[in-house]
Protein backbone atom coordinates (compact mmCIF):
# COMPACT_ATOMS: atom_id res chain seq x y z
CA UNK A 1 0.00 0.00 0.00
CA UNK A 2 1.47 3.46 -1.13
CA UNK A 3 1.29 6.23 1.08
CA UNK A 4 -0.93 8.21 -0.32
CA UNK A 5 -3.84 4.63 -0.08
CA UNK A 6 -2.71 4.83 3.80
CA UNK A 7 -3.70 8.65 4.47
CA UNK A 8 -7.09 7.79 3.29
CA UNK A 9 -7.45 4.82 5.03
CA UNK A 10 -5.85 6.65 8.02
CA UNK A 11 -8.75 9.35 7.28
CA UNK A 12 -11.62 6.92 7.14
CA UNK A 13 -11.20 5.46 9.99
CA UNK A 14 -10.35 8.50 12.15
CA UNK A 15 -13.85 9.95 10.55
CA UNK A 16 -15.83 6.78 11.79
CA UNK A 17 -14.04 7.80 15.49
CA UNK A 18 -16.47 10.06 17.06
CA UNK A 19 -15.03 12.82 19.09
CA UNK A 20 -16.77 15.25 21.06
CA UNK A 21 -15.65 19.00 19.57
CA UNK A 22 -14.02 22.10 21.13
CA UNK A 23 -12.61 25.17 21.11
CA UNK A 24 -9.51 26.59 22.13
CA UNK A 25 -8.65 30.32 22.87
CA UNK A 26 -6.27 32.48 23.81
CA UNK A 27 -4.93 36.09 23.56
CA UNK A 28 -1.56 37.34 20.70
CA UNK A 29 0.71 39.50 22.23
CA UNK A 30 -1.54 42.90 21.99
CA UNK A 31 -4.22 41.11 23.93
CA UNK A 32 -6.18 40.28 20.67
CA UNK A 33 -8.51 36.86 21.54
CA UNK A 34 -7.75 34.40 18.97
CA UNK A 35 -9.68 30.48 18.74
CA UNK A 36 -10.19 27.50 16.65
CA UNK A 37 -12.15 24.29 16.11
CA UNK A 38 -10.16 21.18 17.97
CA UNK A 39 -11.19 17.86 18.53
CA UNK A 40 -7.90 16.27 18.68
CA UNK A 41 -8.06 16.82 22.82
CA UNK A 42 -8.07 14.43 25.84
CA UNK A 43 -7.21 14.02 29.01
CA UNK A 44 -3.97 13.54 30.56
CA UNK A 45 -3.43 13.48 34.22
CA UNK A 46 -5.62 13.65 37.39
CA UNK A 47 -2.20 14.79 39.66
CA UNK A 48 -1.41 17.73 38.30
CA UNK A 49 -5.24 17.93 35.79
CA UNK A 50 -3.28 17.87 32.63
CA UNK A 51 -4.86 18.14 29.05
CA UNK A 52 -3.58 18.15 25.92
CA UNK A 53 -4.93 18.91 22.35
CA UNK A 54 -2.70 19.43 18.79
CA UNK A 55 -2.80 21.83 16.44
CA UNK A 56 -1.65 21.97 12.73
CA UNK A 57 1.54 23.61 12.31
CA UNK A 58 -0.59 25.21 8.80
CA UNK A 59 -2.91 27.12 10.24
CA UNK A 60 -2.70 30.43 10.91
CA UNK A 61 -2.92 31.36 14.60
CA UNK A 62 0.06 28.26 14.98
CA UNK A 63 2.31 30.74 15.80
CA UNK A 64 0.52 32.45 18.63
CA UNK A 65 -0.22 29.29 20.11
CA UNK A 66 2.99 27.74 20.65
CA UNK A 67 4.32 31.38 21.88
CA UNK A 68 1.18 31.53 24.49
CA UNK A 69 1.63 30.67 28.19
CA UNK A 70 -1.80 30.26 28.70
CA UNK A 71 -5.00 29.04 26.90
CA UNK A 72 -8.35 28.16 27.14
CA UNK A 73 -10.61 25.22 25.94
CA UNK A 74 -14.43 25.15 25.60
CA UNK A 75 -16.35 21.66 25.41
CA UNK A 76 -19.00 22.78 23.36
CA UNK A 77 -22.51 22.12 24.12
CA UNK A 78 -25.25 20.13 22.41
CA UNK A 79 -26.68 23.40 20.79
CA UNK A 80 -23.40 25.21 19.55
CA UNK A 81 -23.33 23.89 16.01
CA UNK A 82 -23.02 26.87 14.99
CA UNK A 83 -19.78 27.92 17.65
CA UNK A 84 -18.25 25.30 16.06
CA UNK A 85 -18.64 26.45 12.33
CA UNK A 86 -17.72 29.90 13.23
CA UNK A 87 -14.01 28.49 14.82
CA UNK A 88 -13.35 26.73 11.66
CA UNK A 89 -13.95 29.08 9.58
CA UNK A 90 -11.87 31.27 7.86
CA UNK A 91 -11.32 35.03 7.03
CA UNK A 92 -14.30 35.55 9.70
CA UNK A 93 -13.88 37.60 13.07
CA UNK A 94 -15.09 34.99 14.66
CA UNK A 95 -15.08 36.76 18.46
CA UNK A 96 -17.38 39.72 16.98
CA UNK A 97 -19.96 36.64 15.94
CA UNK A 98 -20.25 35.29 19.12
CA UNK A 99 -20.93 35.86 23.15
CA UNK A 100 -17.86 35.78 24.99
CA UNK A 101 -16.19 37.34 27.47
CA UNK A 102 -12.40 38.24 29.42
CA UNK A 103 -12.14 35.64 32.31
CA UNK A 104 -10.21 36.85 35.63
CA UNK A 105 -6.92 35.05 33.82
CA UNK A 106 -7.12 36.92 30.60
CA UNK A 107 -8.46 33.85 28.81
CA UNK A 108 -11.50 34.61 26.13
CA UNK A 109 -14.33 32.59 27.40
CA UNK A 110 -17.17 31.65 24.96
CA UNK A 111 -20.59 31.82 26.93
CA UNK A 112 -22.62 28.68 26.55
CA UNK A 113 -20.06 25.81 26.92
CA UNK A 114 -20.29 22.45 28.68
CA UNK A 115 -17.45 23.25 30.36
CA UNK A 116 -14.43 25.06 30.02
CA UNK A 117 -10.70 24.45 31.21
CA UNK A 118 -8.19 27.58 31.57
CA UNK A 119 -4.76 26.30 31.40
CA UNK A 120 -1.24 27.37 31.34
CA UNK A 121 0.97 25.78 28.87
CA UNK A 122 2.85 22.83 30.24
CA UNK A 123 4.94 21.59 27.67
CA UNK A 124 4.74 21.41 23.82
CA UNK A 125 5.63 18.18 21.75
CA UNK A 126 6.65 18.05 17.98
CA UNK A 127 4.49 15.04 16.35
CA UNK A 128 4.59 15.15 12.28
CA UNK A 129 3.06 18.22 10.76
CA UNK A 130 1.43 18.96 14.46
CA UNK A 131 2.19 20.23 18.06
CA UNK A 132 0.91 18.51 20.41
CA UNK A 133 0.03 21.54 23.67
CA UNK A 134 -0.51 19.84 27.23
CA UNK A 135 -2.21 22.31 29.88
CA UNK A 136 -2.17 22.27 33.44
CA UNK A 137 -5.45 23.41 34.28
CA UNK A 138 -5.54 26.60 36.75
CA UNK A 139 -9.41 27.22 36.66
CA UNK A 140 -12.43 24.89 35.60
CA UNK A 141 -15.95 25.96 35.30
CA UNK A 142 -18.34 22.57 34.05
CA UNK A 143 -22.45 23.07 33.53
CA UNK A 144 -24.39 20.26 33.82
CA UNK A 145 -25.25 20.32 29.76
CA UNK A 146 -24.92 17.44 26.65
CA UNK A 147 -21.65 17.78 24.28
CA UNK A 148 -21.85 18.73 20.44
CA UNK A 149 -20.05 15.56 18.80
CA UNK A 150 -17.99 14.78 15.51
CA UNK A 151 -18.76 12.12 13.26
CA UNK A 152 -18.26 11.60 9.81
CA UNK A 153 -17.54 15.25 9.04
CA UNK A 154 -20.82 15.76 10.94
CA UNK A 155 -21.44 17.08 14.00
CA UNK A 156 -24.69 17.04 16.87
CA UNK A 157 -26.03 16.07 20.11
CA UNK A 158 -26.07 12.80 21.34
CA UNK A 159 -29.39 11.14 20.53
CA UNK A 160 -32.00 10.69 23.37
CA UNK A 161 -31.69 7.16 22.14
CA UNK A 162 -28.42 6.70 23.17
CA UNK A 163 -29.70 6.38 26.95
CA UNK A 164 -32.56 4.50 26.96
CA UNK A 165 -32.57 1.10 28.18
CA UNK A 166 -32.57 -1.65 26.07
CA UNK A 167 -32.91 -5.57 27.45
CA UNK A 168 -30.43 -6.34 24.53
CA UNK A 169 -27.89 -3.85 24.97
CA UNK A 170 -25.09 -4.97 27.03
CA UNK A 171 -24.29 -3.43 30.01
CA UNK A 172 -21.62 -0.87 30.39
CA UNK A 173 -18.38 -1.67 32.15
CA UNK A 174 -17.42 -0.07 34.90
CA UNK A 175 -13.99 1.55 34.29
CA UNK A 176 -13.58 2.53 37.33
CA UNK A 177 -12.51 -0.45 38.97
CA UNK A 178 -9.81 -1.49 37.13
Amino acid sequence: MDNSENVQSFKQVMGNYPTGVTVVTTVDEHGVPLGLTVNSFASVSLDPLLILWSIDKRVSTYPTFIKTDKFAVHVLSGDQGDICSLFASKDVDRFKNCEWSFSEHNLPIITGAAGVMQCKTFKTIEAGDHTILIGEIVDIQADNKEPLLYHKRKFGSIPEEFYMEDQNKPSTPDFSKL
